[in-house]
């Protein structure tokens, strides 16, 4: 059985996808954040003969993030959900989930990254020496170490009051090293916070300072914190080069994350 969820239904839900809170860190953020009644966000739920959640499908805006661990589950009651809606429409989710819905989109862009978690301190570096907590004032020189770094040129991450907003509203943390002159030269942070776990985003170094140990320092630092509050701590990688640097601090692979973005008509 398919059925929408409600308020009443907060506690199993959130019970379900915290059995894997790295992969659901985005429904488990956007449930405790919006809830089930706002009109950018839905939530259905598949359930069992014995009345038991076996599969979860959020709507945010036009994203449509399915879990489930049975893939014998029907998912032909999401399908019929997302081609409901009349608008550019993404599915997003771990691969093995995502793959499931092939052919939904008519003509799709198919975007793939690696994605990998830590769970534990074991293998973190040592950090307390020269790594500093941001904090709001700080914002305008983290979007000039942003700035000053190729990668995130065109990305959303460069805007001072979206990083403010980031703290305001602890959804993330900021921490960084500074060069003898006080410039910010390297930097870990974390964004979709939540009571259960947080994604890393935004490591960055500045050109001249790489391969000086900054970044393992600044990422310790910022895992010991996040996992001494209970949370798993997640992120995304794209060249399997740079993801030696995480697995060398304890970040283990969990699988991939896909994205299936219709294009535009």
């Amino acid at each position: 059985m398919l059925r929408k969820l409600t308020e009443n239904d907060r506690k199993q839900v959130l019970a379900f996808v915290s059995e894997e809170p790295s992969i659901n860190l985005f429904i488990i953020g956007d449930i405790e954040k919006f809830g089930f009644d706002k009109d950018f966000q839905e939530v259905w739920g598949s359930f069992d003969d014995h009345d038991q959640l076996i599969g979860v499908l959020l709507r945010y805006n036009e994203n449509f993030i399915p879990y489930f661990k049975d893939k014998s589950c029907d998912i032909q009651g999401y399908v019929n959900i997302i081609k409901s809606y009349d608008c550019r429409k993404m599915i997003s989710g771990k691969e093995d989930v995502v793959d499931r819905f092939k052919g939904v989109l008519d003509d799709c862009h198919v975007k793939s990254s690696y994605f990998c978690e830590i769970t534990h301190k074991d293998k973190l570096l040592s950090y307390e020496e020269g790594v500093k907590r941001a904090g709001l004032e700080d914002a305008p020189r983290i979007y000039e170490l942003l700035q000053s770094i190729e990668e995130f040129l065109m990305t959303d991450t460069n805007s001072v009051q979206r990083i403010r907003l980031n703290m305001e509203h602890q959804t993330g943390r900021m921490y960084y090293i500074e060069n003898e002159q006080g410039d910010m030269v390297s930097l870990a942070q974390t964004t979709a916070e939540n009571s259960k776990s947080a994604m890393v985003v935004g490591v960055a170094t500045k050109v001249g300072y790489r391969r000086k140990g900054y970044m393992g320092r600044c990422l310790s630092k910022l895992c010991g914190e996040v996992l001494d509050e209970g949370k798993t701590l997640c992120l995304f990688y794209h060249n399997p080069d740079a993801g030696s640097v995480y697995h060398r601090i304890g970040f283990e692979p969990i699988g991939k994350w896909k994205m299936m973005i219709e294009k535009r008509k």
